[in-house]
């Protein structure tokens, strides 16, 4: 390609009007035209092992936010209304000396919604993730999943669990089980030098074993020092794939499982995470600590 310096006077020009050179820009120089501004890539967050005595304090966030939920199971029922199940939570965890995490979460983030405006997340019936209590009492055939998690001195504990509210359809009653098989069937792959895509192939290959599809646009996280760490934890992939296991890694597994398609939609409050066909979603979590031959359940 020819440039300023290299034109004849009968050349076209380089600027590209289609006129001679002699004709256009002769003496003249082209325009430096300035590259693009690069795209700032996120810096990548890095993965936290946590040293004993941040373990000991997960674990013993942990294991009040499994008490929490133990107190749910003994009082919820039909009737019983999912603000009410959020003041319960609420109140007990303040009393044990923590605070709940979940409590306007996305503060000065920058996130274009509100911060979450209670202490738990209650997801009802075709309710994938996120959603916010309310005064709706809970009814026969319903299924609700109750997500807590404590900050407990910095530390932070965090699971969810299922629950049916009287008498629901077969169909229903085997999502839910078969959701919390997906849970059980991830845990197991968890241990040192296997992989993240270990975990979220061997849930997948059981929901959809079992004619249900897996949530892909929520995954399970690290936790433990912060809310929300690195990794990310897919339910879904390939053996052998994505990162490898540690010892000493701390992160939830939280297969969302649906009835239908696996596609959501967020609703106008910025958070609640539903079915787009309206089908029925569960799930279970559980937080976990990589040991040296394989895995603790820190919120059992």
């Amino acid at each position: 390609m020819k440039t300023a310096n290299t034109l004849s006077r009968n050349d076209l020009c380089w600027c590209g009007s289609g006129k001679k050179y002699k004709k256009c820009h002769l003496g003249q120089q082209p325009k430096q035209v300035a590259s693009p501004p690069q795209k700032q890539q996120p810096a990548k967050r890095n993965i936290i092992l946590k040293n004993a005595e941040q373990i000991e304090g997960i674990r013993k966030s942990c294991q009040l936010t499994k008490n929490l939920l133990d107190m749910v199971e003994e009082r919820i029922k039909e009737g019983v209304k999912t603000n009410e199940i959020d003041e319960w939570v609420h109140k007990e965890t303040l009393a044990n000396g923590a605070v709940p995490a979940p409590l306007n979460y996305g503060r000065g983030q920058g996130r274009r919604r509100m911060p979450f405006p209670k202490s738990i997340c209650s997801s009802l019936n075709n309710v994938i993730c996120h959603g916010i209590p309310n005064d709706k009492a809970l009814q026969n055939g319903d299924i609700v999943n109750i997500d807590v998690t404590c900050d407990l001195n910095g530390y932070f504990g965090d699971a969810s669990r299922m629950f049916i509210i009287g008498e629901v359809p077969d169909k229903t009653r085997k999502l839910v089980e078969v959701t919390r098989e997906c849970l059980e069937l991830g845990i197991a792959q968890v241990r040192p030098a296997n992989s993240l895509g270990d975990i979220g192939h061997a849930i997948q290959q059981h929901a959809e074993k079992n004619c249900f599809s897996v949530v892909r646009d929520f995954a399970g996280h690290g936790v433990g020092i912060e809310f929300h760490e690195a990794p990310q934890v897919l339910h879904y992939g390939q053996p052998g794939t994505g990162e490898t296991l540690r010892e000493n890694m701390i992160f939830t597994i939280e297969p969302m499982i649906n009835v239908g398609s696996y596609d959501c939609k967020i609703l106008g409050d910025g958070w609640t995470a539903v079915t787009v066909d309206g089908e029925l979603s569960a799930q279970w979590e559980h937080t976990l600590l990589v040991t040296e031959s394989g895995v603790e359940v820190l919120t059992a």
